[in-house]
């Protein structure tokens, strides 16, 4: 997802090193996080191969980094927040939406004193959160629909991790952070869970970008990587034992313990083709995806930081893969 709890980068053919891959191999860049455990299932076991398409999987930390390889055609495809997107989006460059993999459902939150009840409360307030990072637009989202904006609050500019530990010792009012940040800000004596993401859904939410180049040359393969997703969120169902090990061992890092993996999935919700067309909707009935990067495209764009005029979730949303 999201989460910059490591600090390693896969050198990449951005600085010339790439990997000795086949020509016909396509690449996944992804952070570390326990939504993208299932790219994992789906190589070990095969999935991808039996499926028709070669996969190779690179954590890449450094969005910036990450996204800068999606654009210059060095990754093939990319998984991150969907609201990440449209801030590295090139005027020229189109990139589409084709599978939603996790919605994050309690594991983000924003944690309060308790005489704050609302977060219309939290005007004039000291909020803790990180510039330019999923928790940015999170409370934003929720401050526009309260009828304010980030210019009504005081914006302390931390990361995540650093925003729950302020909160607990009271240097702050609130924080835009996650687990187990959020629940230690929420057992703290002077603390409430003001509000979390199971109370938003589909307002973070993981998915897996292309280019429309890619797309064009590689569909095909991009099918046949959207039923090997779905292949091995059966296996996990089916074999839950067997599946947190390899996705532990896969991802890594901090998640490199399968009762650790477990427990933060807890915060989360895999997304199957059901899910899927629920959050991608229809051109008549679009679905959470298009609510989520509409409010994504207007918060970034106040703030500056969308490239691309005229952007809109019709340009970016694909639903052709999950059907």
């Amino acid at each position: 997802m999201r989460k910059m709890m490591g600090f390693a980068v896969v050198v990449t053919a951005l600085f010339g090193f790439a990997p000795d891959l086949r020509a016909d191999t396509m690449t996944l860049a992804h952070s570390t996080w326990v939504g993208y455990g299932p790219f994992y299932i789906a190589r070990d076991k095969g999935f991808f191969e039996d499926e028709g398409v070669e996969i190779e999987l690179q954590i890449m930390e450094n969005t910036p980094l990450k996204m800068g390889a999606l654009m210059a055609g060095q990754v093939d495809l990319v998984a991150s927040t969907a609201d990440e997107f449209p801030i590295y989006m090139k005027p020229g460059t189109p990139l589409k939406y084709i599978l939603a993999v996790d919605n994050s459902n309690g594991g983000d939150g924003v944690v309060s004193n308790k005489e704050i009840k609302s977060v219309a409360g939290l005007k004039g307030k000291k909020v803790a959160f990180e510039e330019g990072s999923v928790s940015q637009f999170f409370i934003n989202a929720l401050l526009l629909e309260a009828g304010l904006t980030q210019d009504d609050i005081e914006m302390v500019n931390m990361t995540a991790t650093d925003a729950g530990v302020a909160f607990v010792a009271g240097r702050v009012d609130a924080a835009v952070t996650w687990e187990p940040h959020l629940t230690q800000g929420e057992k703290a004596e002077h603390g409430r869970r003001l509000v979390d993401s199971s109370q938003k859904p589909g307002l973070i939410v993981d998915v897996v970008a292309v280019t429309e180049e890619t797309m064009t040359e590689r569909g095909e393969e991009l099918q046949a990587f959207v039923r090997a997703w779905q292949r091995a969120l059966e296996f996990l169902e089916s074999n839950p034992d067997e599946a947190y090990q390899i996705m532990s061992d896969g991802v890594g890092g901090w998640l490199s313990d399968p009762a650790e993996f477990k427990a933060v999935v807890t915060g989360i919700e895999y997304l199957d083709m059901g899910r899927n067309k629920e959050m991608f909707g229809t051109s008549d009935a679009p679905g959470q995806l298009h609510q989520t990067l509409g409010d994504a495209i207007t918060i970034w764009s106040d703030f500056g930081k969308v490239q691309v005029d005229g952007l809109t979730p019709a340009d970016v949303i694909d639903g052709s893969y999950i059907n």
